[in-house]
């Protein structure tokens, strides 16, 4: 057995690597909130998820799931099959500079055939995410808010504004908007989204449609690129969030939208952001729910 507070934390123990070279899954941390306009601290996202995915990482035989029968991602650790490629070099008070380097080191993973799992980080970095991959892509957002503002010269870096681009992008087929239900949306913004083509599923048409609904959105086997904001989950769930709402999804609602999604589209690449440890909680619940997802998520895209 090994101990979640022993060794350099990688996520899941995973090799420390400076290439994404015949790997499946590369992770690539993304260490900046400095386009959260609120509460900062999300840049320590990453190493604190990372610390705790090491208690998924316990033994040869870990991840074993009661509820569906088996192991989890059945990765051996130190399998090239899954590497930690680090972080993406961040600039402090360079938007624009951090912004190209998350691209260029999203589009080395792109190129050496593996799949990007990047933490953030706040809801900004999704942008540059999406800029290295080439279309047809359709975006799944799950997150509480549209991050739909218009961008007025360099405000365009912050969370709030990804989303509007991403959408004008050729590259990008279609964006769905998963989870949204904030008081705080402007109907201007979402009137913008809707006449922009975007589909949004609020959480109680999630409900009605279930999973399997949603990744009916998706065309069959199209190209897909995931970015969950933990604000998509309900306010309880993720105290470690500073962007929580009421009234939102519960996880398994998310972790079967994601598995559905897994079973009908090619997952191309996925981001989770907005996890701030510096208002978590002490044991590090929503870092430690984070870890748990994508431990989820990574096994329904390796099970296709």
């Amino acid at each position: 057995m090994t101990y979640p507070f022993v060794g350099v934390p990688t996520f899941l123990r995973a090799p420390l690597t400076g290439s994404a070279e015949g790997a499946r899954f590369a992770v690539l941390g993304v260490p900046t909130d400095e386009g959260s306009p609120f509460i900062p601290g999300s840049r320590f996202g990453p190493r604190r998820i990372r610390e705790q995915s090491m208690r998924f990482s316990s033994g040869a035989d870990s991840r074993f799931d009661v509820r569906v029968g088996r192991r989890l991602l059945d990765i051996p650790v130190g399998s090239p099959d899954l590497v930690d490629v680090g972080d993406a070099e961040v600039v402090a008070a360079d938007p624009s500079t951090t912004a190209a380097n998350i691209t260029t080191a999203v589009r080395a993973i792109v190129a050496a055939g593996a799949v990007p799992v990047v933490l953030g980080g706040d809801h900004s970095i999704t942008h540059p995410v999406v800029q290295a991959f080439d279309g047809p892509l359709h975006v799944v957002q799950f997150d509480a808010h549209l991050d739909y503002a218009k961008a007025r010269d360099t405000d365009r870096y912050s969370n709030a504004h990804a989303f509007r681009q991403i959408s004008t992008m050729d590259s990008v087929s279609a964006l769905i908007q998963v989870g949204i239900r904030s008081l705080r949306t402007e109907a201007g913004l979402y009137e913008d989204s809707l006449a922009d083509g975007n589909r949004i599923v609020p959480p109680a048409e999630l409900r009605d449609i279930e999973a399997e609904g949603v990744a009916r959105l998706v065309p069959e086997r199209a190209r897909c690129f995931v970015s969950i904001d933990v604000d998509a989950l309900d306010m309880p769930l993720v105290p470690g969030c500073v962007s929580a709402e009421p009234g939102g999804l519960t996880y398994a609602e998310l972790r079967d939208t994601l598995v559905a999604i897994a079973g009908r589209a090619e997952i191309v690449g996925m981001d989770l952001v907005e996890v701030n440890p510096m208002v978590d909680t002490a044991a590090g619940a929503t870092a430690y729910l984070a870890a748990h997802l994508l431990v989820e998520a990574l096994d329904a895209i390796a099970q296709g």
